[in-house]
């Protein structure tokens, strides 16, 4: 019996030869280029459409097999804006065998460290960059070739060929024949347009150069560092100096210049502190007497010793400035980029500025306002010692709402901290002293005290309200009202 109808597209499982991977495929459509047509098998209850599933058919699915084809692992967004991170260590090395999740490198952005995992089974075929190199976010990290049946989703970034071509037409760019010679040569160099116009500013051949990129690029740094060379070179007899080898080989009466590149924290340190100098920032200081606070700390401590907790004063000041935020939000909020709206956040998700190995990180402790002082500490113990391992994870590192620089630990009375945008206010703790006071008989007594330095963003906060503050925090230190957690009514 005949049937006329619509001719429609019909899902059918399909299968290839070479691999055990079942797909779905469409009909009524064209197969892809190079690509053999699947054998489709048909339903043999469905008659009327035997010669519609023999028509030519496309996978739906972008996923090819590739069998030991070489593929670019592009370095992934990580988030939060980064366009660029430093590469810090390599798990791998060339020829060697990965599988999926396998860690392969770890990168440091502007605000964590972060480690990259592979997403393919094979094999590591090449490294991009070299360690201290700058990667850019969406270019190809390493090379790998896929083990047999591994499937490979295209990325966005383009391919091992389409990247060396590029770069060969970066290298190659034809110059005018009002060019020099060293300008022609610098045109053959790998190198930016940055690097080779620096280079024809200072009428140097790059060729000279030894690049120290990857793939032997020449670096601003290498031309910086070459400059310093050849400016040293004259202050030495011309005769010692037949070849960079031998002027190098003799000892200099007095050190040389040393030009390094700006990497890892310190690039980090450069930008956050250009984008807090934008900030008007109104800065106010006060005494702060500890001497019940320390009586406090010696109690509590055998508490926390017992829980395997490591007791400083630091939790105290943390408290103590969260409660305080609760009365003055303001202290804990943040102004849009266009300036029209203050947001007053929940969270006290509080920074602490850490001197680590790496450099300054101020991690913080989120929500402050719901935890004890042994939790803080608890955390903050923690947040320690990811800090001196290098682990802080760019959660530990991200949504401050309120930082704490210590600086009395290492040296220093008062301080006029930085604000780091989108915060509005950051405090620093000067060093414990012990000095003569007056009591309430006008005796002199000794008593132990501390320097509180705080910086708010000018633009949303008076120097009425950063006082008061600070009034509320030196208030909440003290032992009864901190554990009781409200101050004592005023009479009247």
């Amino acid at each position: 019996q005949h049937h006329t109808m619509k001719q429609r597209s019909i899902l059918t499982p399909c299968f290839r030869k070479s691999s055990f991977t079942r797909s779905f495929v469409s009909s009524n459509t064209q197969p892809c280029a190079n690509q053999k047509l699947p054998f489709v098998v048909a339903n043999p209850f469905a008659t009327p459409f035997i010669s519609l599933l023999q028509q030519p058919a496309r996978h739906f699915h972008s996923c090819a097999p590739l069998f030991g084809q070489k593929v670019q692992f592009n370095l992934a967004d990580i988030g939060e804006g980064i366009t660029e991170v430093e590469l810090m260590e390599w798990f791998v090395k060339e020829g060697q065998t990965v599988k999926q999740f396998d860690e392969i490198a770890k990168v440091q952005s502007d605000k964590a460290t972060v480690d990259i995992t592979s997403r393919y089974d094979g094999t590591i075929s090449k490294l991009h960059y070299k360690v201290g190199d700058i990667a850019i976010v969406g270019e190809p990290l390493i090379e790998i070739e896929l083990e047999d049946g591994a499937e490979h989703v295209p990325q966005q970034s383009s391919t091992a060929s389409s990247d060396e071509s590029s770069e060969t037409a970066t290298s190659n760019t034809p110059s005018s024949s009002t060019l020099s010679d060293n300008q022609a040569n610098n045109d053959k160099v790998l190198s930016t347009p940055a690097v080779r116009r620096l280079a024809r500013e200072h009428n140097l051949n790059l060729i000279e150069i030894k690049g120290t990129g990857k793939s032997g690029r020449v670096m601003k740094e290498d031309v910086l560092r070459f400059l310093g060379e050849i400016e040293s070179k004259p202050e030495e007899p011309v005769a010692e100096q037949p070849s960079t080898s031998s002027s190098t080989s003799i000892p200099s009466a007095t050190e040389q210049d040393r030009v390094e590149p700006v990497r890892g924290l310190r690039r980090t340190m450069i930008k956050t502190m250009n984008a807090s100098n934008q900030i008007p920032t109104l800065q106010l200081m006060d005494d702060i007497v500890l001497d019940k606070l320390i009586e406090l700390r010696t109690r509590l401590r055998p508490i926390a010793d017992k829980q395997g907790i490591k007791l400083t004063y630091m939790p105290f000041f943390i408290k103590a400035a969260s409660m305080a935020m609760k009365e003055y939000p303001i202290m804990n909020s943040r102004l849009n980029r266009e300036e029209t709206e203050i947001t007053y956040v929940a969270a006290h998700n509080i920074g602490v500025a850490m001197d680590t190995p790496a450099g300054l990180l101020v991690p913080n402790i989120k929500n402050c306002e719901r935890l004890s002082i042994l939790q803080i500490a608890a955390e903050l113990n923690r947040l320690q010692e990811l800090g001196r391992e290098g682990k802080l994870g760019q959660e530990d590192l991200s949504k401050g709402t309120f930082s704490l620089s210590n600086i009395g630990a290492i040296g220093g009375t008062y301080a006029t901290p930085l604000i780091t945008s989108p915060e509005v206010a950051i405090a620093a703790l000067g060093k414990m002293r012990r000095v003569a006071a007056f009591n309430e008989h006008d005796e002199v007594v000794p008593q132990t005290e501390m320097q509180l330095s705080v910086s708010a963003d000018h633009r949303i906060i008076d120097g009425a309200t950063v006082g008061r503050f600070i009034n509320a925090w030196k208030q909440y230190l003290d032992p009864d009202v901190l554990v009781l957690g409200e101050k004592p009514v005023k009479s009247l």
